[in-house]
């Protein structure tokens, strides 16, 4: 029957999109042809309630259609209305639900970083840019070197993006190792990390030169799913026992804040040295999640995260 499951599942999520889409396009129109700083002021507010109900019909979705079981450590006050830098590593496209529904209304809503490509994506990337997601075209050092006027575009692009955040709360959410993990992807690397991939610092670095002193702190996730990495299959074909979530809030070192990591060697290092210590713990944490996961059953679980008020 999980053919049955998966099927069901599909259309309430796609039903809960199609619903969801338009009054978000809407006003996101009106927004553009509107452009006073009062109103947009209101539609921003509007384009924000329409994601969170949004998140909130999936994360309902999620808790009565599976058995999933969220083991959710994390601070107990974190600002609605902050600025925070969410980094996370990546194990499976059902990362991104699970931080939605372990996050939302307790955090702006967490904005990501998409390729260019993704805007395409029916309904989807028409909501993304409606809510104001950058888009970021990546480019390969090969093509690069063949068109060298189009580097540093990307920076630009992430500075462009990140100045319209630093006055309105938000949650700018990066995978810090830019793909999911697999140990195939970890062999090629060549990962000093057991549960990890390389950790890239760029990405971080830009949005922190962008945001200046606006961010107030980062929320550094850790994601573990002790059976198995799962794929949108096995969440609707209730095949997740359980996802433990450990969100831990750091505050930002001055120096990462005021170096110039494009041009400064002894920013980049200082950069790359703070986020391998970050990586060190986290693939540690990982490694003692699922020897006790091994080990007895979870202490602290939920049908999954419900949200202040929710």
């Amino acid at each position: 029957m999980s053919w049955l499951r998966i099927a069901l599942a599909s259309v309430l999520f796609g039903v809960n999109t199609i619903i969801h889409v338009p009054p978000l396009l809407l006003a996101a129109l009106l927004k553009a042809v509107l452009p006073l700083r009062p109103l947009r002021a209101v539609f921003n507010r509007m384009l924000e309630a329409i994601a969170v109900s949004w998140i909130a019909c999936n994360t309902f979705l999620i808790r009565t259609l599976t058995h999933t079981r969220m083991v959710l450590q994390m601070p107990e006050a974190l600002n609605p209305k902050g600025h925070y830098l969410v980094i996370a590593n990546h194990q499976s496209w059902v990362d991104i639900p699970m931080l939605q529904a372990a996050l939302s209304r307790r955090i702006p809503l967490l904005r990501f970083f998409l390729k260019s490509q993704l805007f395409w994506v029916p309904l989807l990337g028409l909501a993304w840019w409606a809510l104001d997601f950058p888009f970021m075209k990546r480019y390969s050092r090969a093509f690069l070197e063949r068109h060298p006027e189009l580097a540093g575009r990307d920076i630009e692009a992430t500075r462009r993006a990140c100045a319209k955040f630093k006055n309105l709360p938000v949650a700018i959410m990066n995978f810090v190792e830019g793909t999911r993990f697999t140990q195939a992807k970890r062999q090629a690397q060549g990962s000093l990390f057991r549960h990890l991939l390389k950790p890239k610092a760029g990405g971080i670095a830009f949005v922190m030169d962008a945001m200046g002193g606006a961010l107030h702190a980062v929320l550094d996730v850790t994601i573990v799913y002790p059976a198995a990495r799962p794929t949108f299959a096995d969440l609707f074909a209730d095949r997740i026992p359980a996802i433990h979530v450990s969100i831990l809030e750091r505050p930002i070192p001055r120096e990462l804040i005021d170096g110039n990591y494009t041009q400064d060697a002894a920013a980049r290092e200082s950069m790359q040295r703070w986020i391998n210590q970050l990586w060190s713990e986290k693939d540690a944490s990982i490694a003692r999640t699922l020897a006790e996961a091994g080990a007895t059953a979870p202490q602290e679980c939920a049908a999954l995260a419900k949200p202040p008020g929710g």
